[in-house]
């Protein structure tokens, strides 16, 4: 493991660093030799071999090296002006999730950033929620203009992905008002991370990523209650009465989404066992393939399981088999779902 003030060398670049900040378990950030930082993962970067390891007698060449290091001090870099864009007054806040291959999500790594896009220095404190406390992650400071990986997770994170909390303090240098605090807390849906279409192009990276924004201007809220009116007025005149939760809701003749997350059926799974939660995830299919069977009009229905360990997916698989056996199914749409749905044919 690596340790701050440690020296590397680069795999695939040339040249090395020193270490300056530890981002997770598989990524740290590496000063080169320009002044530059950078983050880089740990498979990407050995120790440099001019640098003693603990326990290991130094070489001649090694004390050598050593000694001029502390003879010639090296120098400073000077510290540059922060970036600040004509016009990019408003204040502008994002989390965003940068997977190395967008069209298949769950291959390799996902980087999560926050993203600073004004001309505001930012205060930030970033925790993960656990139901009962926030954990600390990440806090420091942000440039204006500027982005910054938090840490990086991999297809095994995704299932059980936390709460992300985030406190932002927002200034300027000089400026005529005190601008309030941002408070914010994201959940995401793990579902988000097997459909490539949750993934956009932006201003941000070369990668498509999935975006959130972290604060509301006036903007924003003003579109967001335009948006609630139109809402509530197309609900008065088209909506029929409410449907109970145990009938199925046809959204198009076609096809039929049911996401069996936990997160999805229930507000809190405390107190409940594995054996529990498999048995109201099974509940809910069989309650959802009835409804779909009896409305004549469904021709087919996705059920969403997630990848996990898999016991969901074997679950419904088996009951398919055996109590469903006359309708035909397989795995749904690789570019929407991945691996993480059943799509089960009713009719033709």
């Amino acid at each position: 493991m690596y340790k701050l003030g440690d020296r590397v060398k680069f795999l695939n670049d040339v040249g090395g660093g020193t270490v300056t900040k530890i981002v997770g378990k598989n990524m740290v950030h590496v000063e080169n030799e320009d002044g530059f930082e950078i983050p880089v993962l740990l498979s990407e970067i050995i120790l440099d071999s001019g640098q003693t390891i603990p326990g290991e007698k130094p070489t001649v060449e090694q004390f050598v090296r050593q000694a001029k290091a502390e003879v010639v001090p090296e120098e400073v870099p000077a510290e540059e002006s922060p970036v600040l864009i004509k016009g990019n007054d408003e204040p502008q806040f994002y989390l965003a999730f940068v997977p190395e291959n967008s069209n298949n999500p769950l291959e390799g790594q996902t980087q999560i950033y926050l993203i600073n896009d004004c001309n505001f220095f930012l205060l930030y404190h970033y925790s993960h929620f656990n139901g009962t406390e926030y954990e600390t992650v990440e806090a420091g400071k942000l440039e204006p203009n500027t982005k910054l990986v938090l840490e990086s997770i991999v297809q095994a994170d995704i299932a059980k992905l936390p709460e992300f909390g985030f406190q932002l303090i927002y200034y300027k240098e000089k400026s005529n008002r005190l601008e309030k605090p941002v408070t914010r807390k994201i959940s995401v849906n793990p579902v988000k991370f097997y459909k490539a279409g949750s993934f956009s192009k932006s201003g941000f990276f070369k990668e498509r990523a999935m975006l959130f924004k972290l604060n509301e201007t006036e903007m924003d809220k003003a579109l967001e209650q335009l948006t609630e009116k139109e809402v509530k007025k197309v609900i008065k005149l088209k909506e029929p009465a409410r449907q109970s939760h145990t009938q199925l809701k046809i959204e198009t003749p076609e096809l039929f989404e049911v996401d069996l997350h936990m997160h999805e059926l229930v507000d809190s799974t405390a107190g409940l066992s594995n054996k529990e939660i498999l048995d109201y995830q099974m509940k809910k299919f069989r309650e959802q393939m009835e409804a779909a069977i009896a409305s004549q009009t469904v021709k087919k229905i996705v059920f969403i399981h997630g990848l996990g360990n898999g016991v969901l997916k074997q679950e419904l698989r088996r009951e398919l088999g055996t109590k469903y056996k006359k309708y035909a199914f397989q795995d749904a749409s690789f570019q929407e779902y991945g691996y993480g749905a059943t799509m089960v044919i009713l009719r033709k």
